[in-house]
């Protein structure tokens, strides 16, 4: 199967925006993982003075993951699907989140930024030049700006391969199949087998010029399967009262 790719993976996630949310309540943990990605980020005083940016940020539950995370940031959260973004905007936020239809190489030719942070949710197996955008993303960052990527990327075990398999054929698939939309699921399934092993994105980020790079697991039964990948732009931080 040829994985789905920049338009037509985008026209995907629009057809699927309708019954995302609910697709992904079943998956338990999903909405605690992407909190606990977020919160790893460790911004001080919850966010204030700071501006972070939500990269590939769906129908906004990544975005609500770093707004609890850091409740006094200013967010800006963006997202190649037009329909995603629709669901996103239809949900109460404050007024220091807004959204933005950008692909995420689009966003470094906007102007904006530097940003303190930057929190990219379930992104790098779906662009088709991950260096290419970790080097825009690295760019966006101010010196020693933190990046944290929440990502299926498998652990490197048959074990974790065969589980991931099993879940997608039992039910992410069937699921998606009911909703009509089969091969945005079948893509999710590939993707996830086609994509970096956790040493090979690890690898990827230093090799992109990030420090202090590491990978935590999540919890439950997507140990091994789904992980959050840390890093900053350099070693020096920008957030005088954190360094310590």
């Amino acid at each position: 199967m040829t994985l789905l790719r920049d338009h037509e993976l985008a026209c995907a996630f629009d057809h699927a925006s309708h019954t995302y949310d609910r697709l992904t309540a079943l998956n338990p943990g999903y909405r605690t993982d992407l909190l606990r990605s977020a919160r790893r980020l460790r911004l001080p005083r919850a966010g204030a003075g700071l501006h972070v940016l939500d990269l590939g940020c769906g129908t906004g539950a990544s975005t609500r993951a770093l707004l609890r995370a850091a409740p006094r940031a200013r967010i800006t959260a963006v997202d190649a699907s037009s329909g995603m973004l629709r669901r996103a905007l239809a949900k109460q936020w404050p007024a220091q989140v807004r959204f933005q239809h950008l692909t995420a190489e689009e966003v470094v030719t906007t102007g904006e930024g530097p940003y303190d942070a930057v929190f990219a949710a379930y992104l790098f197996r779906n662009v088709t030049d991950p260096d290419g955008v970790l080097a825009a993303v690295r760019s966006l960052l101010r010196p020693g700006g933190r990046l944290a990527v929440h990502e299926y990327s498998l652990s490197g075990s048959a074990v974790h391969r065969a589980l991931w398999t099993a879940v997608c054929q039992a039910v992410i698939i069937p699921a998606g199949t009911l909703s009509g939309d089969r091969a945005l699921y079948r893509h999710l399934w590939r993707s996830v087998l086609a994509f970096d092993t956790v040493p090979a994105f690890t690898a990827r980020l230093s090799d992109a010029g990030f420090t202090g790079v590491r990978a935590v697991p999540v919890a439950g039964w997507q140990t091994g399967i789904v992980h959050t990948f840390l890093a900053s732009r350099d070693d020096a931080s920008p957030y005088a009262e954190d360094a310590r």
